[in-house]
């Protein structure tokens, strides 16, 4: 990569961390191009040049964070078949990058969650494309648990998938909003449990 593209995309994610910031604070309608533009220490003519718009901005930005937590959930699961570990363990493992992910960028995943029940937004198609891309991921784990035995043939992937990534979002932001003083550590031992628990089919000890 040249020092132009690097530049570029050194702004580029200034502008997505400023834009994320200020829309979780303030709401979309009400954050402005000049606003974004200050906060990123940028003039607002570079955010055009990047952006067409204050909606393609946020539609990126939902793209891009949802692609990193994607490519977080898929190392979990390469680093666990990397150390042998079992296909349940590899769920586990993405529970934790899903915790991680979100404890480093609260804001975005904040984002995240309101945007998924608003259904007039420009970005709503993009939206559910990245987020089918991050379930495809657990969805996959799954099925090859029910292919190696470890898991039942009964489990409904597409729903379970969801469920457990529904649960890591909810379940980190409760923590994140609401038991702050709680160590990641802590959070994904109960979440932990509950998935050997319920999808694995056993009682986790400890």
């Amino acid at each position: 990569m040249d020092s132009s593209s690097t530049r570029r995309q050194a702004t580029r994610q200034k502008l997505f961390e400023a834009a994320v910031t200020l829309i979780a604070e303030q709401g979309f309608s009400s954050t402005t191009v000049d606003e974004i533009a200050e906060r990123a220490g940028v003039a607002k003519g570079t955010v055009y040049y990047n952006f067409a718009s204050k909606t393609v901005l946020f539609e990126e930005l939902l793209r891009h964070g949802i692609e990193l937590l994607t490519a977080s959930l898929q190392t979990a699961a390469d680093e666990n078949a990397e150390r042998g570990g079992s296909h349940v363990d590899a769920l586990d493992a993405m529970v934790r990058a899903g915790l991680d992910f979100i404890s480093r960028y609260p804001s975005l995943t904040q984002l995240y969650v309101a945007e998924l029940w608003r259904t007039n937004r420009a970005w709503q198609s993009t939206l559910m494309m990245v987020r089918q891309q991050a379930i495809a991921v657990i969805e996959a784990e799954l099925r090859a648990g029910v292919a190696a035995h470890e898991l039942s043939e009964d489990i409904d992937i597409p729903l379970t998938a969801s469920a457990l990534f529904g649960m890591v979002l909810v379940a980190a932001l409760d923590w994140q909003s609401y038991q702050p003083e709680r160590s990641l550590e802590d959070v994904h031992a109960a979440l932990s449990r509950l998935l050997q628990g319920r999808v694995g089919g056993t009682v986790a000890s400890g």
